[in-house]
């Protein structure tokens, strides 16, 4: 359980990640919970890493990212169409399938693959036909697609793609990206939705498809 200004703070700073993909300073965390000094600050943030709900990301200035936020709060979800900027609520009576959670996807430079062992409830209109997995989002190389740190990219298993899908892509069969996919002459293009990132160029026979994006769910 959080106090009220454990709260606060969580959803400040989760609010902040998702309009801007930065996490907000000491001092604007200070300012919006209307503390008297930053040591206020330092102590919440001390508490919510305690409680797993924050971790500090290392060798990167006041970076946070958000793990998880209390479970009583209501979880969103947005189409692959509108790429989760106007989340849609879930509703009570909805029909919700049960799809495998494979681990985390870098949304910036490709990170190793992590196959993992739980599943994540989605309403079944989002998916659309054919078979389908979810992978949390690390990184922001995504974010002017609409894609943040901390959603969960709903893929639809394919080993094709057109030029211009979002796709999962393993590059040299240990790495897995979430990118634009693209074909430049004989080489494969992953590109970002972030001006800060280049894109990435392999040879086609280091880079295999593993799934198209179909949706996003977004938890506040």
């Amino acid at each position: 359980m959080l106090t009220r200004k454990q709260h606060e703070l969580l959803c400040f700073i989760h609010d902040r990640l998702a309009e801007s993909g930065v996490s907000p300073s000491f001092e604007e965390m200070k300012d919006a919970l209307d503390l008297k000094s930053k040591s206020g600050v330092h102590r919440l943030i001390s508490a919510l890493e305690e409680r797993q709900f924050i971790r500090r990301l290392p060798n990167r200035a006041r970076a946070l990212e958000v793990l998880k936020m209390p479970e009583r709060q209501e979880r969103k979800v947005a189409p692959a169409s509108s790429l989760a900027k106007v989340p849609v609520p879930v509703a009570a009576n909805e029909n919700v399938l049960e799809i495998p959670l494979h681990g985390r996807i870098a949304a910036g430079a490709p990170i190793e693959a992590i196959e993992g062992q739980s599943n994540l409830s989605v309403p079944a209109a989002l998916l659309g036909p054919g078979e389908h997995y979810a992978l949390e989002v690390a990184g922001d190389s995504m974010v002017e697609a609409g894609i943040l740190d901390g959603d969960y990219a709903l893929i639809r298993r394919a080993e094709t793609a057109r030029d211009g899908q979002i796709v999962v892509a393993l590059v040299d069969e240990n790495e897995a990206t979430l990118k634009y996919f693209r074909r430049e002459g004989a080489m494969i293009r992953l590109d970002p939705a972030n001006r800060a990132y280049d894109p990435q160029r392999y040879d086609p026979n280091r880079v295999r498809v593993q799934g198209c994006l179909a949706g996003l769910l977004r938890r506040y």
